[in-house]
């Protein structure tokens, strides 16, 4: 991956701070490095949640008490929650590409995989709050609290599919690691 000389890096903080988040990125990184760092961060989040979803699946399944189910869901929501903001660190570490608009788009994928984090945040600090004296009620619970984490999660969705940038496009459909 090429690296960003620091007269461009600076530019490239200058115009953010001056609002010109529309311009193209001027010496950002290029389109396939670029797509290449953000499928290689979103390609282990997407396996551990897809993991992790199956777990819960598990543990909601073979569970004998209300507080085990509890203490299980936690850890999972805290496993997501811990994976996404990974990945958007790994979405940030990737920089701006290099295509009109590249700010933008990195913005978008970076508040994305915060949506997704928060969500997964939110989630686990509603299961650990949830009293474990009624099963009952206590299951009903964990189902609203996953319907909500459903409805927060599915605003945040990442569409590499559609990027806003045909450069970008082209890019995340031929670099191997987005395949």
């Amino acid at each position: 991956m090429p690296t960003i000389p620091r007269s461009t890096s600076a530019l490239l903080v200058l115009a953010f701070f001056l609002g010109t988040s529309g311009c193209g990125a001027n010496g950002g990184v290029d389109a396939k490095a670029w797509a290449r760092s953000v499928c290689g961060a979103l390609t282990p989040w997407r396996t551990e949640i897809t993991s992790l979803t199956t777990k819960a699946q598990q543990q909601l399944s073979t569970a004998k008490t209300a507080e085990q189910t509890k203490t299980n869901v936690v850890a999972l929501l805290a496993g997501a929650e811990q994976s996404s903001e990974k990945a958007r660190q790994g979405v940030t570490a990737a920089g701006v590409p290099d295509v009109d608009h590249g700010t933008e788009i990195a913005k978008q994928f970076e508040v994305s995989l915060e949506k997704a984090r928060d969500a997964y945040g939110h989630a686990k600090a509603a299961v650990a709050g949830l009293p474990t004296k009624s099963a009952k009620t206590f299951y009903a619970d964990v189902k609203s609290t996953f319907d909500k984490l459903g409805d927060e999660y599915a605003k945040s969705a990442l569409d590499v599919g559609n990027v806003g940038s045909k450069d970008l496009q082209q890019a995340f459909d031929e670099v191997p690691e987005c395949k």
